[in-house]
């Protein structure tokens, strides 16, 4: 028998529940050198304001809590107080979060019962019963609304790495790691599905690089094999309501599907995503209908300069910042700064004028960028820093240096899954203190 609102309602049942979606925190994030933990402190204080001036049931944060694997202890200290403030003022508030491709997921799992015990849930990674048989169960979360009614599922899917998946019984047309991807998704909201009950909302949470979304450049590390392996919007059934998701750094939607979004970072976490719009993502239902979805703007506590705002020479680029004025803010606080100069060769002690340049001012030196008169009809990397390019440009012109063409697809492929492994196992390594532990 279905139920429809008017019978909920008339039986004194609540169905509303609002949600917030947020992703991508990079805790222990450092832009150039720079530790970020004071923008990061300011950020989950507005989070945790508006969580509690908004009233909201429940927050879902979509992967990469942390920057690195091995995250400093600063970044699990400012976690816990977090969350500790929210037990402490939103006792009822559900928190979800997944894993992301920067996250470890052993070090996520591994408070997960501790945690579990006062509502908070974090799911690092994939889990699967002595049979091999997927623990669908460690995956889905029950929300509750204020009226203390269960209003929805949470499909906790975090980042799914190749291992995670199971491709043997698939067909030799297939796609095997969408299709892997598809296939674990398709079992999470089976086993959701036969515990919904009439009116309970489906949401869904994935880490991951969807078809049509746009990355940042040189801050998102690719996920599963490549953009060739972007996740098309039907690995998401119909049947699921929303969908909270994480990864990509500018907030959007997927193919125009107003209920499929990332929300985006809460902080630029590179230079080039300093015009982005971050934000957190309010998301109102009143049973399955998704009825209001509002983005919620974070306020920006430390600038971002570009200077010039087009290369220039050497001397005017000097002039121009000898004539920068800023405000006098404590370290922590003084923006961040690029600058962009024009040169016709590699200029000596560069850096050295730049710095002379802006003595005394409070901004930070984050990057000097040189561009070569010359470069744009050469090979387009010359005299470029390696940080600024991708290992996917320096495999490129090797091979087209060596060879006299590109890679096919099958050699591009092997290189991308190569990278995945060498990133896995460099982000599965133990940190300094891990290994001192380990001698003693």
């Amino acid at each position: 028998m279905r139920y429809n609102l008017e019978q909920f309602f008339q039986n004194g049942i609540s169905t509303a529940m609002k949600i917030l979606h947020t992703s991508d925190w990079h805790l222990g994030h450092q832009l150039h050198g720079y530790n970020r933990d004071f923008e990061h402190q300011a950020f989950l204080d507005w989070l945790a304001q508006t969580l509690e001036q908004e009233q909201v049931d429940a927050l879902l944060v979509a992967g990469d809590i942390f920057d690195t694997a091995n995250p400093p202890a600063s970044a699990w200290r400012m976690l816990y107080r977090f969350l500790a403030r929210m037990a402490k003022s939103m006792p009822a508030l559900n928190v979800v979060m997944i894993g992301g491709n920067h996250d470890s997921p052993s070090k996520l799992d591994a408070p997960h019962e501790l945690l579990k015990a006062f509502d908070l849930h974090i799911v690092g990674g994939v889990h699967r019963l002595p049979d091999g048989e997927l623990d669908t169960e460690r995956m889905m979360v029950p929300l509750t609304n204020k009226a203390g009614e269960q209003a929805a599922w949470v499909l906790a899917v975090p980042f799914l790495r190749s291992a995670d998946l199971r491709t043997e019984d698939l067909d030799e047309e297939d796609d095997r790691l969408i299709k892997g991807v598809e296939t674990l998704y398709g079992e999470v909201t089976a086993a959701a599905r036969q515990l919904q009950q009439p009116e309970q909302a489906l949401i869904g949470m994935g880490h991951a690089y969807m078809a049509s979304g746009k990355l940042s450049e040189m801050s998102e590390r690719r996920v599963l094999g490549g953009n060739q392996h972007a996740l098309p919007a039907t690995i998401f059934a119909e049947e699921i309501h929303y969908v909270a998701l994480g990864h990509l750094h500018l907030a959007q939607m997927v193919t125009k599907q107003d209920h499929i979004r990332y929300s985006g970072s809460p902080l630029p976490l590179s230079m080039s995503e300093r015009r982005y719009k971050h934000q957190v993502v309010l998301v109102d239902f009143e049973g399955q209908q998704v009825t209001a979805i509002k983005p919620l703007l974070i306020p920006r506590v430390v600038d971002m300069l570009k200077v010039p705002a087009k290369p220039a020479s050497l001397d005017a680029v000097l002039a121009e910042l000898e004539a920068l004025e800023v405000e006098d803010v404590p370290r922590e606080q003084q923006p961040f700064l690029e600058v962009h100069v024009l040169l016709d060769k590699p200029q000596a002690l560069l850096r050295e004028k730049v710095m002379q340049a802006i003595e005394g001012k409070a901004v930070r030196l984050a990057k000097i960028t040189p561009h070569y008169q010359q470069q744009e009809q050469q090979d387009g990397l010359n005299h470029r820093r390696l940080s600024e390019v991708s290992p996917e440009q320096v495999f490129a012109l090797s091979w087209a240096k060596k060879y006299n063409g590109e890679p096919d697809a099958a050699m591009a492929s092997a290189f991308e899954q190569l990278l995945i492994q060498v990133e896995d196992e460099a982000g599965n390594e133990p940190d300094a203190a891990s290994r001192e532990g380990e001698k003693q």
